[in-house]
């Protein structure tokens, strides 16, 4: 071979093999498992919710009457994205502190009937809270309002009309209930049951559940971006701190 031909095909290869690494490792670096997931919202550790900051309940108030959303309350939704070439999925999360809303209590003979049941939570505050390495995730927290239509249906809203909790929340136990509701997202309302956990500790209710929702049902098309294709089926989580009287 000419040595000038050869030197030239020597050059070319190397500079394949740059290419194909390069390739390899941007692949490596936006597409790689080293990305997390925070964990579904659940209620504070029984320790972490008893701090001194808690004032006790006024004695003999009980449960009865109207519990608002407080402060260190939040709303979000997990979704299940693909990236393109990756055989496991990735959860996206994001989540909003706006969110308001609260229930009626009152004590029945087997324990208490929680009414008038009414959360909403702001869509536009929505901000991602997983990480890709590589990635600036929150780049998908404009392209899901716009999916929401956040500006025409700017909140998505739980109503029941109520539901039995157990007596023994009372004395600070923690107890579980099923609640069916109606939920509202994009304009169209469907059937919808949260299962909720609740523990009473000092002067707040805590409340932390979920509820899995199809975007499709909603009348929401499962967005679909370069590199990536989510799943229509999202869990929609709640943590949710309340007080009595507001």
């Amino acid at each position: 071979m000419n040595p000038l031909r050869k030197q030239t095909a020597t050059g070319l290869a190397a500079a394949v093999l740059i290419v194909v690494a390069g390739a390899a490792g941007a692949y490596a670096y936006f597409f790689s498992g080293l990305r997390t997931s925070p964990k579904p919202l659940a209620l504070s550790s029984p320790a972490a919710a008893s701090a001194p900051a808690i004032s006790a309940a006024p004695a003999g108030s009980g449960l009865s009457g109207r519990w608002t959303v407080s402060q260190g309350s939040q709303v979000g939704y997990r979704v299940k994205e693909q990236f393109v070439g990756e055989t496991s999925t990735h959860e996206a999360v994001a989540r909003t502190s706006g969110v308001t809303g609260g229930f009626t209590v009152q004590q029945d003979s087997g324990g208490w009937v929680a009414s008038t049941i009414r959360f909403s939570a702001q869509l536009g505050g929505l901000q991602s809270v997983d990480q890709v390495l590589g990635r600036n995730v929150s780049q998908r927290d404009s392209f899901v309002s716009r999916t929401l239509a956040v500006q025409q249906y700017p909140d998505a809203t739980f109503q029941a009309l109520s539901v039995t909790v157990p007596a023994t929340l009372e004395s600070g136990g923690t107890v579980e209930v099923t609640v069916p509701g109606q939920l509202t997202i994009h304009g169209t309302t469907r059937n919808a049951d949260a299962t909720v956990q609740l523990r009473l500790v000092g002067s707040q209710v805590q409340a932390a559940g979920s509820t899995a929702v199809t975007m499709t049902d909603f009348g929401i098309t499962p967005p679909q971006v370069p590199f990536t294709t989510s799943d229509s089926r999202v869990t929609i989580e709640f943590q949710l701190v309340l007080v009595k009287g507001s």
